[in-house]
């Protein structure tokens, strides 16, 4: 009777109300579709809210030169404190203030999902976020000036946000036992380019409103993002009464023979016990994955943060555009990161090679930011072209890296299939890698006062550890495809496993 109640109390409302109209429950199948919906919503709404500091750059620190102009009219004097010659520092710092906050509080927020009801957790991030994204947007009606306001919103805003991939990974891993295929999963992860192109159109759209629009309609959207997550998600299969048709065991990942990932069963019940942050970080691998991602998302969010002020200030075909068809202009960079996501799931799945295929993309993206830089300024539509192709070889490791760390760090013993430590290691990869995240944006602030070549340079050189850092898994797919033996201990200790699958329990 007490499981029970505690079932009851557990149960999203929103399903229960349907429960009531309807006169029955939803399948299994059904529940798990409703788990992918929301947490694609979720987490796109997140990346909304991240949008309008970029797309609002140009306004608050306006550009020099009187060819660029807003519409029919000169962008104005900008707003202080961002509208003098240090304006682009400070707008690096408000980026990095958020940033920082941001992987700092990952490290707690994943603990706490571990630990906490993660529906309640993860409302309580996105209604908290958007109400401070809206505060940041308040201060142009409220006509404030002081840095400190707008640095103290981006940080708290910043600890609020860190719920958000912690929680929608541990809510999907809890759901789903089945295989995880590259493809499937790209498709999945494509919520983080939907959510920026999203946060690019709606916070350009009302730009001409006053910048503070920009901000108060994604917070708005953000808050409603959490309403949506209470009322109807379902954390835990237990919630919906579905404990043991949809997880009768525990499960962990692995790594097949052709290098895919899989959840499999783990004799005995689930173990609801959380892994401590110390405890995690010292899982082997988990440093060597954290800091790949620490380089992949200093590109990628220097490009979220920045791409909209860099399209306002160059000429392309001998002609600026304003802020507005910059920030338009900009989604496409997401709209490549989709197709790249995908992309690279599918490649990785063909191949059954998944390092190989993200430091390739990686290596790819050097080129195509190098083409990007050099030829993009020649006109709009080479520009918008190498934009696209950019943004597909940037975004598209993301979500192969994700998966694949996941899948590492799911073989090792350690875990014991213990689907609680899920968000806890998940936000030590991501959290390490953001802060790269915030490192990008606050150096581009610094180094484009002097020319936008630095900042590629910088981008391009951080591609190219990122992939560097894949070398060891690359040479361990190289040597299963050509069936080479490797010098590797794990490859030593279990001379019959194919070299791939030895390095990746070695790492895991």
């Amino acid at each position: 009777m007490c499981q029970r109640s505690e079932t009851a109390r557990r149960t999203p409302p929103g399903i229960l109300l349907v429960r009531s109209v309807r006169g029955k429950d939803w399948r299994l199948k059904t529940y798990r579709y409703i788990v992918l919906i929301i947490t694609f919503i979720a987490y796109a709404c997140y990346h909304a809210s991240r949008k309008p500091p970029g797309i609002v750059k140009s306004v608050l620190h306006p550009h020099p030169n009187p060819k660029l102009t807003h519409g029919r009219k000169l962008i104005g004097n900008g707003w202080a404190p961002f509208e003098g010659p240090d304006g682009t520092s400070k707008l690096g710092e408000i980026d990095v203030a958020f940033l920082a906050c941001y992987s700092l509080g990952m490290y707690v927020a994943g603990h706490l999902g571990d630990t906490l009801d993660l529906r309640l957790f993860l409302t309580t991030g996105m209604i908290g976020s958007g109400i401070f994204v809206g505060i940041f947007g308040m201060g142009y009606f409220w006509n404030v000036h002081s840095f400190w306001f707008y640095l103290v919103m981006q940080m708290i805003a910043g600890l609020f946000q860190a719920t958000g991939w912690p929680c929608v990974v541990a809510v999907v891993g809890n759901w789903f036992g089945k295989r995880k295929r590259g493809l499937i999963m790209g498709v999945w992860n494509a919520h983080t380019s939907v959510g920026n192109i999203s946060g690019s159109l709606l916070a350009a759209s009302v730009l001409d409103l006053g910048w503070g629009w920009s901000f108060i309609l994604p917070a708005a959207l953000m808050v409603f993002g959490g309403l949506l997550v209470y009322l109807f998600l379902p954390a835990y299969p237990e919630d919906v009464h579905y404990d043991e048709e949809a997880r009768p065991q525990s499960t962990k990942v692995i790594i097949t023979s052709e290098g895919e990932a899989d959840l499999a069963p783990v004799e005995g019940s689930v173990s609801r016990t959380s892994v401590g942050v110390i405890e995690a970080c010292m899982i082997p691998g988990v440093i060597t994955f954290a800091l790949c991602l620490f380089f992949a998302k200093l590109v990628a969010y220097t490009f979220l943060y920045w791409l909209p002020y860099y399209l306002s200030r160059t000429e392309i075909g001998r002609e600026y555009i304003s802020v507005k068809s910059a920030g338009n202009l900009s989604a496409l960079f997401d709209v490549g990161g989709i197709f790249g996501g995908i992309l690279a799931g599918y490649i990785s799945d063909r191949l059954h090679a998944r390092a190989i295929t993200a430091a390739s993309f990686m290596y790819a993206a050097i080129i195509s930011m190098l083409l990007y830089r050099s030829y993009g300024n020649l006109s709009m539509n080479l520009n918008i072209a190498l934009m696209v192709v950019t943004g597909l070889f940037v975004n598209g490791p993301y979500a192969l890296i994700t998966t694949a760390v996941s899948a590492d760090l799911g073989t090792h013993s350690s875990l014991r299939g213990n689907s609680r430590a899920l968000a806890t290691v998940t936000a030590i990869i991501d959290g390490t890698g953001s802060v790269g995240a915030a490192l990008g944006p606050l150096l581009t602030g610094f180094i484009s006062r002097k020319g936008w070549d630095g900042v590629f340079i910088m981008l391009m050189l951080s591609a190219f550890v990122a992939g560097l850092l894949l070398s060891r898994l690359v040479i361990s797919e190289i040597a299963e495809k050509t069936g080479k033996s490797i010098p590797f201990s794990a490859a030593r200790h279990n001379p019959g496993a194919p070299a791939s699958r030895s390095l990746l329990n070695e790492e895991s």
